[in-house]
């Protein structure tokens, strides 16, 4: 059977990068396509030329047997080729329905038909198992409901071909489960699903094939996914062995230094207690709506506090600012790298300086040279992948975006506590065991770190204790050595909550 999707010779550079070296590969009509690959290899740029968004400066893409020549986003769009990226392309002050109808809104003699736009989307949601109100501003929903929206609208739409980009990085266990239900009708309508994603356990579960990138070429291309194991998989994409993603290194703790006493807000139902000691990493995991980035807010000032204290090394960490967090030696990396982590528009360089700017600008006078030996230090301490130091960070992979925000951090003096949400959201495989190494490496120095993930994985493999969270509280709390996967995850869900302190 001839492929349906086919990418033939592509090639691709950027100023000092060659992203794509003559990737070729095809996608048989109807199939789930892995695209694999560490950040960077290559995957987000095929993605753009396959979205119209860029061209290519060799090869073809054909869909059908026929070449796309097409310039522009709307010329993918009008030959079937819709692209649901990480970072979510909808309007925040439109509602659902309008969202969903953008651009082709139904009309009634010249004039909006609202009442058809709601109902007609209101039965497609519930056709989906979506349950989000279609009168909703997209602004008022969580990120994974964002990301079910989008896939909606793909679906709605009848494309030929879909590539999704780490569709599951912001839903919950519910939610990717109608995911893969969507994901199922369509293959059985014949169109082609390109699926970019760093879970492995979804690659296995929902491809028929797999393409793996590496350094922008072609490293294997395997259209028999039943054929090829996990092992394998990560041997190609890094092109090294990794039996130990985790690389989990236990350490000597020291005192109390952050201790959390009746945290309380207006998104958690009870108030939250607990101590981090010099050293010591500590998890909170749980599912999406769980309550754990509602804490780190509170923690961090950027939530106002109905009552509790934070306290590090015994001294009071003020309530309600982040500057005051900061001072204090408590930092934070969010969930959302995008919009509250790095600055867009703005270089490598200024991304990492930007907080520590007071420490070498006397009178306010930034001082150039300063800045740039700060930036090409921590670029080399944490092994960043850029250009230089004056690359765009809007232009790095996920995993080094993690690390200019970490470098950003370690560049303040006298952090006591790094607080890091989702740490590897995103991020693949090769560069998750460098930033899991950092964390080791910061807490063997004496710092206090909070991890927060709801990949359960990955918070037992890295921390020393776990805090489960359900429904805005605390329901559990297990140490290292009784760490049972599914103890944990029971913990998790809603009824682990009825009698929990």
């Amino acid at each position: 059977m001839a492929d349906f999707l086919e990418f033939n010779g592509i090639s691709k550079g950027y100023p000092g990068v060659q992203a794509l070296s003559g990737v070729s590969f095809g996608v048989a009509r109807g199939a789930v396509h892995g695209l694999m690959g560490e950040n960077g290899a290559g995957k987000s740029t095929l993605i753009r030329l396959l979205s119209g968004d860029q061209q290519a400066d060799q090869g073809e893409i054909r869909i059908d047997g026929k070449v796309q020549a097409y310039t522009s986003v709307r010329d993918a769009f009008d030959a079937g080729v819709i692209v649901i990226h990480q970072e979510l392309q909808l309007v925040s002050e439109l509602t659902v329905a309008e969202n969903l109808w953008l651009g082709r809104f139904p009309a009634t003699a010249g004039t909006l038909d609202r009442k058809r736009l709601l109902s007609e989307v209101g039965e497609k949601l519930r056709d989906f198992g979506i349950d989000v109100s279609p009168s909703a501003k997209i602004a008022s929903l969580s990120i994974g409901e964002r990301q079910m929206v989008e896939i909606a609208k793909a679906v709605m739409l009848d494309a030929r071909v879909i590539a999704l980009d780490e569709p599951t990085s912001s839903l919950s266990s519910k939610e990717s489960e109608i995911l893969f239900s969507l994901i199922a009708r369509l293959k059985a309508r014949g169109t082609v699903i390109l699926y970019v994603s760093h879970r492995l356990d979804e690659i296995f579960r929902l491809c028929d094939s797999m393409t793996v990138l590496r350094d922008g070429k072609l490293a294997a291309h395997h259209p028999d996914i039943s054929q090829i194991t996990r092992d394998q998989v990560i041997s190609e994409m890094v092109g090294r062995e990794i039996s130990n993603v985790w690389g989990y290194q236990a350490r000597e703790l020291g005192q109390v230094r952050l201790k959390v006493e009746s945290l309380s807000g207006d998104r958690l139902a009870q108030p939250i207690s607990f101590e981090v000691r010099a050293g010591e990493i500590l998890g909170f995991f749980g599912l999406i709506g769980a309550g754990r980035s509602e804490m780190t807010r509170l923690l961090y000032g950027a939530d106002v506090r109905r009552a509790g204290q934070v306290t590090i090394d015994g001294k009071t960490v003020p309530a309600d600012s982040p500057p005051a967090a900061i001072r204090a030696g408590l930092v934070l990396c969010p969930e959302d790298r995008k919009h509250d982590g790095i600055v867009q528009g703005r270089s490598v360089e200024e991304n990492i300086s930007i907080s520590a700017r007071r420490l070498f600008s006397p009178l306010g006078l930034i001082r150039p040279k300063k800045e740039a030996e700060l930036a090409d230090r921590f670029i080399a301490r944490l092994k960043i992948r850029t250009p230089s130091r004056q690359q765009d960070i809007v232009n790095l992979s996920g995993g080094n975006q993690q690390k200019v925000i970490l470098g950003r951090w370690l560049a303040e003096e006298g952090v006591k506590v790094l607080v890091i949400d989702e740490p590897t959201r995103g991020i693949d495989v090769g560069a998750k065991s460098e930033i899991y190494a950092l964390l080791y490496d910061l807490a063997a120095t004496g710092m206090a770190i909070v991890v927060i993930s709801s990949e359960l994985p990955e918070v037992m493999g890295i921390t020393d204790r776990i805090q489960v969270m359900c429904g805005g509280r605390v329901t559990r709390e297990f140490q290292r050595a009784d760490y049972d996967e599914r103890t944990i995850l029971a913990a998790a869900f809603p009824d682990a909550t009825k009698g929990a302190a």
